[in-house]
Order: structure tokens, then sequence, then C-alpha cells
């Protein structure tokens, strides 16, 4: 079964989440889809943390140290 999920490229947002400029929105729109493929199913708090890792503000190493305490929920 196909989900969708709200982009919003006027406003910069993607499930309400806020990003600084399109292409960043753009590529993590990207990777959502790809995962979404597989099963992914995304919530706000998990687009964050993408978001935040896509542009540095925090490191692979924090990004899967979240993904194993299930913070993305």
């Amino acid at each position: 079964m196909f989900n969708t999920i709200e982009i919003d490229r006027n406003n910069l947002t993607i499930m309400g989440v806020k990003f600084s400029d399109l292409k960043t929105l753009e590529s993590t729109a990207n990777a959502l889809g790809s995962n979404m493929f597989e099963g992914f199913k995304p919530t706000p708090k998990g687009i964050e943390i993408i978001r935040d890792y896509v542009t540095g503000k925090i490191t692979l190493t924090e990004l899967v140290s979240l993904a194993k305490q299930k913070s993305y929920v």
C-alpha cells in the first residue's frame, strides 16, 4: 500500500517540519520516499532528525544513536 506525506514546497515544510531551503527539503523528501518504499513510516520527529543530519546539525553517530533509541517515534 502506498502512503503519502504532506510536503509544502511554498512554506518549506514536510509534515509540518520546517526547512531552511528548497534544496534540503527536496533531498530529504527524496530520501523519505526511498525509505517509505521499503516500509518506513515517517513521523514529524523522524523528519526533524533526518533534517538535522542532512544539514549537519547532528553527526552520523548521533543519528545512529537516535535510531537505536527509537527517538523518531
